[in-house]
């Protein structure tokens, strides 16, 4: 016996088929949204996480900032106690200074030369005196040059030629001089001190010359 089915079956499958694929899409669609709502919370937490972290780090910086400021107002109380201190230092250097110029002036001074005035402005002292020749007056120059611990860079200011009457018929010719040299503290004499002490020991290490050790000739 044959069955035939006169029912609308292709419809019925068509209605099937649409009752799927609405199904699956649905099911897609709520999928997609746990998914993109699970990325949305995973971003959101990174977010906040990073946003802590910004607030703890400029918390940090902040309290940073304070103590750079406390550490640049500690140096500048530190260099201004140094410059009073230093201030200080000098001040009780300076006490002595009129000392050592009088002692370096007698032993410097050579003979025939006599001094007239001194003037001291700070570390500069002027002198003004008289000598029996201009050679007297190289000579305290040089002294004043090489040989003092606590005088340095003489300079000849002006000399001229006069005459000194010893007696109503005696006249002798003299050097007018005036001159400038500079007074050392004592940190600075203290310095020059170590650098020539340096110096002439290095210079010792060295050997002299051979025409240096040349001796001259006796005089008969």
């Amino acid at each position: 016996m044959i069955l035939i089915n006169l029912l609308p079956h292709r419809e019925a499958a068509r209605k099937r088929k649409r009752e799927a694929f609405y199904a699956t899409l649905g099911i897609s669609a709520l999928a997609g949204g746990v998914i993109a709502g699970g990325i949305f919370l995973w971003y959101a937490a990174q977010i906040s996480s990073q946003q802590d972290k910004n607030k703890v780090l400029q918390t940090e910086i902040t309290r940073l900032e304070g103590q750079i400021k406390d550490i640049a107002t500690l140096q500048a109380e530190i260099a201004a106690l140094r410059a009073r201190q230093q201030a200080v230092e000098d001040l009780q250097a300076d006490r002595n200074m009129p000392v050592h110029l009088l002692n370096e002036l007698v032993k410097q001074l050579p003979d025939g030369v006599y001094v007239s005035s001194l003037r001291q402005d700070n570390q500069v002292v002027s002198i003004t005196g008289t000598a029996q020749s201009n050679e007297r007056v190289s000579e305290l120059l040089r002294n004043l040059g090489n040989n003092s611990p606590w005088l340095t860079r003489p300079e000849l200011i002006e000399i001229t030629s006069g005459h000194v009457a010893l007696t109503p018929r005696d006249q002798r010719r003299v050097a007018n001089f005036t001159m400038r040299v500079r007074l050392l503290r004592a940190s600075e004499a203290q310095k020059a001190a170590s650098a020539a002490s340096g110096a002439s020991g290095a210079a010792s290490g060295t050997p002299a010359p051979a025409a240096a050790s040349a001796s001259a000739p006796a005089k008969t």
